[in-house]
């Protein structure tokens, strides 16, 4: 099992990690919020366990940008918060499960044992046929019958936010926020460069599917 660990409580982030890890789960740990999103979006983790109070950016708020840009993995949130209404907010959020601190590690890994089970179930369901084309969201690749179209972590980002809107024009400053956040000093230029590789490995592959610039607008992606 490979998990990511949001915790910025260095005494006990160190030592979910070295636990986790004498377990034989393979564990990344970040320390500030803002760092979850990326980690999360590049790398292909069986379960996230985030922090609810974290630096930047909470971890309730981490797991509903990532749900809203389609995230499919298992997320279990770690907090001292314990009234219902905390934990109605934490599963509104996109949160798989809730587990409330101090906790027993026998508790945390018989949990991270069933999100394992229900996250590996969804594997199959992260391929998507596109025409003559099928994207697989756990390797991150495209393929064209045996042809394999290598996708950068930014290319993927944006073909899937594509994907997901197939045949509706996704405005640059959409794609700006979920991809990069509006506070960002990312640039159009810089989107259409990223539409502009995109689009010389769709032609490459000479597939059915086409990405339209709506000038002034964004983008949209077809199938021919």
């Amino acid at each position: 099992m490979h998990v990511l660990l949001a915790e910025d409580d260095m005494k006990l982030g160190k030592l979910i990690k070295y636990m986790l890890e004498q377990n034989g789960i393979s564990t990344e740990w970040v320390t500030t919020g803002d760092m979850i999103y990326d980690y999360a979006m590049y790398e292909d983790y069986d379960v996230l366990v985030l922090d609810w109070m974290m630096p930047k950016m909470s971890g309730v708020d981490a797991c509903k940008k990532l749900r809203s840009d389609g995230y499919q993995r298992a997320i279990l949130l770690l907090t001292a918060r314990d009234s219902i209404e905390d934990r109605v907010t934490g599963l509104d959020a996109g949160a798989d499960d809730y587990l409330v601190k101090p906790f027993e590690f026998a508790e945390l890994m018989a949990r991270l044992r069933a999100l394992g089970r229900r996250s590996s179930q969804k594997i199959q369901q992260d391929m998507m046929d596109l025409g003559d084309f099928t994207l697989d969201r756990t390797s991150k690749v495209l393929e064209k019958g045996e042809q394999v179209i290598q996708l950068s972590p930014r290319e993927f980002q944006i073909f899937d936010l594509l994907v997901q809107n197939m045949g509706i024009v996704v405005p640059r400053d959409i794609i700006l926020d979920r991809i990069w956040g509006l506070e960002s000093e990312v640039s159009s230029n810089n989107i259409d460069s990223y539409v502009k590789l995109l689009r010389k490995k769709l032609e490459s592959a000479d597939g059915q599917m086409i990405i339209s610039t709506i000038r002034g607008v964004g983008y949209k992606l077809e199938i021919k």
